[in-house]
Order: structure tokens, then sequence, then C-alpha cells
């Protein structure tokens, strides 16, 4: 008999009963899971790393279609000039923003063999964000009361903290590009930032839906996805520049700025330092849809993915919100892990929580002495801002200085149902020269990294004689989970185990039926919202917020065969010399799943799939809404991953 794997056993930690179970969400505590041993500290950034490439709809990559990169409309300031900047991420999607370069006497700041620093600057969510401006919001009081404070030194940063890091670092010697997030500033192609489940973008065919759909669900497409694929291509488009070191890159933002920084540099080899502002934090993970996807936070949060980035150099800062306790939470891990990597110089983090929530000239400050020291730029400490004359929209905008912009430039719903069918197209391409993407993806999916340790506990709550067979009743126990199991012994049994899936009545013969119960329902706070009242289309209510934090359905009940395997290979009184698993229609999918989960454990699969498919669900909350197993095959593409 095959006994269970090596890998069977890992953590079962994210199964517990529907009725005991919280679901997790964003504003949970989420601790760093550090490695067993530093010496496994690879193996877990690639664990991060792909997991992020999953739930971005990223693995593999697609192809990199031409950038078509326009750069135009130079302005000339005192140290420092912009220009406007579009390209197209996905043909038809395009990526703006603004390019700060050296200029007059800073020009020979920054410079090796003739080539600068890179910077790429994803803004976060101040409005409009490359046309941010306080004077708007808060007056022009607000702006003098941030500089009484101490939180900025002039006026025109005050007005835009977004535009004043730029003109710094250009004025430093560094390439900075500052680009749009979605529906935001000159990205108006998609008009809003975020968006819910919308009547008339549920189409099942392709070019029929839209974002927050069932089907862009089954294929990994959301605002997140969309937002790291542009900042992948703007780093693209900041390396193909002539002018940048290619060997000396950087990514900074702020709040979902620095989810992106953070995200980026755990997935791109590229970036060579990072300092993501007040973000990183073992408490809110990031609220908003572009900052949140399904699978993005099972089993790791903010800590990790900032993490995946040691052991190169990464700094952080923390203000009066979420990022409040990151001195006590979060910190100690991530310089004892810099620590242990022998490059604590390489990691630093600043605590300045008398302020509330920013990128001021003091969070800044801290910025330009980390990229001083990294990039040896040799300016006197501390690097301070001087004033700038501020840049108005009409300085900034890409479409505004154009009389007409592309041809194939579409907005609205028009553009969204395109765009999902090219990033489908472009998927399924992909996935066609990898087929190693299909273990890959599933592994995610199935959440194979937290199987259990050991075999889950049995527990007998009855027992009775029925015919030639033996009646047991008994509790599986999964972490907070409890799992109702019978099992039917037949006196003359041949040391087989079945495990029946299916509702009808078991009658195997002379083999040993193991009956799970599995669970239902769990799928059904898909839509669940922390804040009550939210309409049902809101984008609160997008299903990421479930799928980011939580496993599947399918996932949970795949698990529970899964342990009843373990359970009949490790029951002390049995012999056993082969288990099989029998299903039909969903059962016969979850038997492939659980087969891909324990692997040689089980022998024998008696499956009759019918007409089941997982591109069939047409709720979120269906139980067997499974997100990404339509970008990675359906029940072909799990079988496919079984046999690898």
């Amino acid at each position: 008999m095959n006994r269970l794997p090596t890998l069977l056993f890992v953590c079962f930690l994210s199964l517990s009963s529907q009725a005991e179970e919280a679901v997790v969400t964003l504003d949970d505590f989420h601790p760093f899971r550090a490695p067993e041993e530093i010496g496994k500290w690879e193996d877990r950034k690639q664990d991060i790393r792909t997991r992020i490439l999953v739930s971005a709809g990223l693995l593999p990559m697609p192809e990199k279609t031409p950038l078509r990169a326009k750069r135009f409309g130079v302005i000339e300031r005192e140290g420092f000039k912009v220009e406007r900047v579009y390209f197209e991420s996905y043909p038809g999607h395009f990526v703006t923003g603004s390019l700060f370069s050296p200029h007059g006497e800073t020009e020979a700041n920054g410079l090796v063999d003739g080539k600068r620093p890179g910077v790429l600057c994803p803004h976060g969510h101040w409005a409009d964000g490359r046309f941010y401006d306080s004077l708007g919001r808060d007056g022009h009081r607000g702006a003098i009361a941030q500089i009484a404070k101490g939180g900025e030194r002039f006026a025109a940063a005050a007005r835009n903290p977004i535009i004043a890091r730029c003109v710094q670092l250009a004025r430093m010697g560094c390439v900075v590009f500052v680009f749009d997030t979605i529906g935001n500033a000159d990205s108006k192609q998609l008009v809003e930032h975020r968006r819910g489940s919308r009547e008339g973008m549920n189409g099942s065919r392709l070019g029929e839906w839209g974002f927050v759909s069932p089907q862009a669900t089954l294929r990994l497409q959301t605002n997140f996805g969309l937002q790291t694929w542009n900042s992948v291509r703007a780093m693209d488009f900041l390396t193909s520049l002539e002018e940048v070191d290619q060997g000396r890159l950087l990514v900074t933002g702020a709040s979902g700025g620095a989810t992106q920084t953070m995200i980026l540099s755990a997935i791109d080899e590229r970036v060579d330092i990072a300092f993501p502002a007040v973000m990183v934090s073992t408490g809110m993970q990031g609220g908003c849809t572009c900052e949140n996807s399904h699978y993005l936070r099972v089993g790791q949060g903010n800590i990790d993915i900032a993490a995946a980035f040691a052991p190169k150099p990464l700094g952080l800062t923390a203000a009066d919100d979420w990022t409040v306790e990151l001195e006590s939470k979060g910190h100690p891990d991530l310089k004892s892990l810099y620590r242990q990597l022998k490059a604590p110089k390489n990691y630093e983090a600043h605590f300045d929580i008398h302020f509330y929530h920013n990128f001021n000239h003091v969070s800044r400050t801290h910025l330009y002495g980390f990229v001083n020291e990294h990039f040896k730029l040799g300016f006197d400490e501390p690097v301070l801002e001087s004033d700038f004359e501020y840049l108005k929209r009409e300085d900034l905008s890409v479409w505004d200085a154009l009389e007409t912009k592309p041809a194939h430039y579409l907005t609205g719903a028009d553009h969204e149902r395109a765009l999902n069918r090219v990033w489908a197209e472009a998927s399924e391409k992909a996935i066609a020269k990898d087929p190693e993407a299909f273990r890959m993806g599933w592994a995610v999916i199935l959440d194979a990294a937290s199987l259990p340790p050991s075999p889950p506990a049995f527990d007998l709550t009855g027992k009775s004689r029925k015919g030639s067979k033996v009646e047991i009743a008994g509790i599986l126990s999964l972490k907070n989970r409890s799992v109702p199991v019978n099992v039917y012994y037949p006196e003359s049994w041949n040391g087989e185990v079945v495990i029946h899936l299916d509702a009808a009545e078991p009658d195997h013969g002379d083999a040993a039926v193991l009956r799970p119960t599995l669970s239902t329902g769990w799928n059904a706070s898909a839509t669940l919202t922390v804040k009550e009242n939210v309409p049902v289309d809101s984008w609160q209510r997008s299903p990421v917020y479930f799928y980011g934090y939580n496993d599947a359905n399918f996932t949970r009940r795949a698990h529970e065969v899964a342990a009843a395997v373990s359970m009949a290979v490790s029951h002390p009184d049995w012999e056993v010399e082969k288990i099989s698993v029998h299903g039909e229609g969903e059962k016969a999918a979850l038997a492939l799943a659980a087969k891909f989960l324990v692997g040689e454990a089980i022998d024998e699969l008696k499956i009759d799939l019918k007409d089941f498919r997982f591109e069939s669900a047409r709720d979120f909350r269906d139980d067997n809404m499974v997100p990404g197993s339509v970008k990675y095959g359906d029940v072909e593409g799990l079988r496919k991953a079984v046999n690898q």
C-alpha cells in the first residue's frame, strides 16, 4: 500500500467549522509567518511570489505586447523637467503618467557611466492622483496647517505631496515615473477606481463580462490584477529608457501606492530597493479592490508580502493609522529576518505616529536618505526638499494636451468587456505554453501548502451492527471544524477502503467504506461586507474580500476528503492495501482535487464527471464557485495538474 507522502502533513490551520469558524477579513490580525528555519526562506519567498501571481491572474505572465510608448510635452522648471507619457499595458488599455528628470544644474547628479537611477511611483488613494490638490479639499488654510504641524515645509508640496516626491528625486539625479491608478487623473477608460457587480456586465461568453462578475472571478480578472500588470508594464517602460540604470531601480508609494510597491517588489526581480510607506502592518491589509484579490492573503499578510523582498533594501514608515502598532507588531519580525539573512543594514523603519496617514515631508526625508545611501548619490544628510513651482493639472495632463486620443481608445463598459477579453485570450495562450502552470495554479487554489503535519483525530460517537457490517459513526477533527464520518466495516474486509462521496447508499462488497459529510454553505459569505446597509452592487461587496482571505468551499471539501484518506491510512487497527475514491459530477471533481492533494495515497479514482464544469457557476455564493478554476483549465485542467 502506498502511504501518504510527507506533502500531506503541512498544516490544516485554515480548516474549521462553518458554525465555529469566523470568516477572516482584511481587518483581522495578520502576523508574519516565519519559516521554520532561515535556510527555507528562499522557498517561502517563492511561495509568496507564486500566490501573488496567481491572485493577480498573472501566472504564467501574459505575453508582453508592444508598449507603443509616447513621451511629449516637456515642461522645464528649476532643477527638473517633466514630460507627459502614455503606453499600452494591454492592447487598447492605456497607462498614463508623468516622467520627471534632472534639468539644468541638477543634471550632474546621480550619473554613473551616463546612467541615472530609475524610480517608479504608484500614487495611492489621494483624490485625482497626480492631479491631487489639497486646496480643493482643505483650502488654503489646510496647506498652511500642514506646514504649521511640521508635516510640510512649502505650500506647493503641501498641495501635492505626490509631485513633491517626484520633483525632489529628479533633482537628486533620478528618472522618476509616476503613473495613474485606474479611474484617476488621465486613467479614465475605466471611469471608476472601484466597481461592484453590475447588471449587464455578467455575461457568460467571451467579450460579454466585466470585472466583479462570475466569469471574471473564474479567470482571476480583478482590479488588483490589472493594477499589478500596469505596474509591471510601467517598470518595462522605465527600464526601456536609455538614460535609466538597470541596476539602480526603486519603487516607492504610500497607502495603496505602498500596496503596489510591495506587490511589485515581491514579484519583479528588477526592483533593487523598495520603500512602501504607511501600509505594511499586521492590521488592516488594504481596503480597496485594487489591494485585494482572490487567494492573495490566504496564509499570508502584508508583513509576509513585504518580507518577500528580503534581503534587498526595504524601508517602511508608520503613522497614526492602521500601521500605528508596526514598531511592536511586524517590525521586530522583519528586523529579525534581515538580521538572520545577514543584511541588517538593508532594513529600516520609521515610526512618526504623531502624524496621520501620509507621505509628508518627514516621511519623504526618510525616503531620500534611504535612496541616497543605497544608490550612493553622495548628498549630505539629511537630504531636504527645496521649494518648487506648483504644477497644475494643465501642466501634467496627458490627454488634455492632445487634440485627439488614439483611434482604438475606448471607455466605459465597452472597454471593460474588451479588456477582459484580451486578458482572457492572453492567459489562454500563456498557459498553453507553460503546462506547469496547471499544477502551480491548482496548488494555490486548493491551498495545498496548508495540509496538516499529522492525521486528524477521529472520535467515535456510535457503533452498531447491520447484517454482516459494523457501522461506525465518528467525528474527524480539523482545526475548529468537525467533519462527521460514517464507516461501514465488513466482517470479511478485503483490505480496500472506499471513500464514498455520492449520496446513494454505498455497497462496495468486502471493502470498508468511509462517507464524510462534506461542508456546505461556506461560500454564502462571499458577498460579506464589514459595514451594514451596503447596497448589493457596492464595490464593498466584491468577492475579493471573502476569497482573498478564505478558502473556497470546494477547497474546504477537498481537504475534508484528504483528511478522510489520512484517517484511513493512519488508523492503527487497519492494514490498508488499497484506497479508492468514488464520485460523480461535482463529487468527481472533489475526488480529483483530493488526489492532487495527497497523491499516491489514493490508489484509484472511480469517477464520472458527467456534465460538471466549474464554468457553470453563476453566483459568487455557489458552493462550486472556485476563483481561477476556469483560468487553469476547468476540470480538465485539474486532471492535468493531477497527472503532472
